[in-house]
């Protein structure tokens, strides 16, 4: 009996597939929100997998080590601390559902344009990578972010510096139960508010010890 790699790879690829779909639609399921964090968790480990038995290393572990070691980490210990009210959350659930359904509308339709125009309406031949580039998948995956698709990496980039600017933007709301620095009152602050010079005698102090000695 002779042993087929090619049906281990199929087990493998199948078993991390499927369960990424899994725990991809637990994600959005989930009614606590720490439970669908972990589910988050377990997709980004199933397309680690993917992407390691794709052999492309780097990216795996860059998954595992980025998004599952910090980020997913971070997410989690902020839902845990937050406290969130779900009753809350869900109150306002179907009165946002068409906008949820419109986005996600668009969104598919966006991603079934990249897929048919990348492989089903172009006749163009892949150029293969030289050699010494393609034999190393660090070195590949920088020739494409950083010379071929480089405007195209900076736009991303630009797109996720605004939307941290406006998540920093959006927390830090002046609430009764937190506490802000206000730059402008702090810069233009004047030593006589905050501070005031008091005269007293030097004999003083003295005094008030001798009639204590004397009580």
């Amino acid at each position: 009996m002779t042993f087929d790699p090619s049906t281990l790879f199929a087990a493998f690829f199948y078993g991390f597939a499927g369960l990424l779909v899994i725990s991809a639609v637990r994600v959005i399921t989930a009614r606590n929100p720490v439970h669908a964090a972990l589910f988050l968790v377990l997709a980004f480990f199933c397309a680690s997998g993917l992407w390691m038995l794709l052999k492309a290393e780097f990216l795996s572990l860059a998954l595992i080590l980025v998004y599952v070691g910090a980020v997913m980490v971070l997410f989690i210990f902020v839902v845990m601390m937050l406290d969130l009210d779900l009753e809350h959350l869900r109150r306002d659930f179907r009165k946002y559902l068409p906008v949820a359904f419109l986005m996600g509308t668009v969104i598919v339709l966006e991603l079934s344009i990249v897929i048919i125009r990348s492989f089903i309406g172009t006749n163009a031949p892949v150029q293969p990578m030289p050699e010494e580039i393609a034999a190393n998948n660090t070195l590949a995956l920088g020739r494409l972010i950083f010379v071929d698709y480089v405007y195209a990496f900076e736009v991303a980039g630009v797109i996720l510096l605004v939307a941290i600017i406006a998540a920093v933007a959006l927390t830090l709301r002046n609430r009764k139960d937190s506490k802000s620095q206000n730059i402008h009152e702090q810069v233009n602050v004047v030593a006589a508010d905050r501070m005031r010079v008091v005269k007293m005698d030097s004999d003083m102090g003295a005094k008030q010890d001798t009639k204590g000695e004397k009580k």
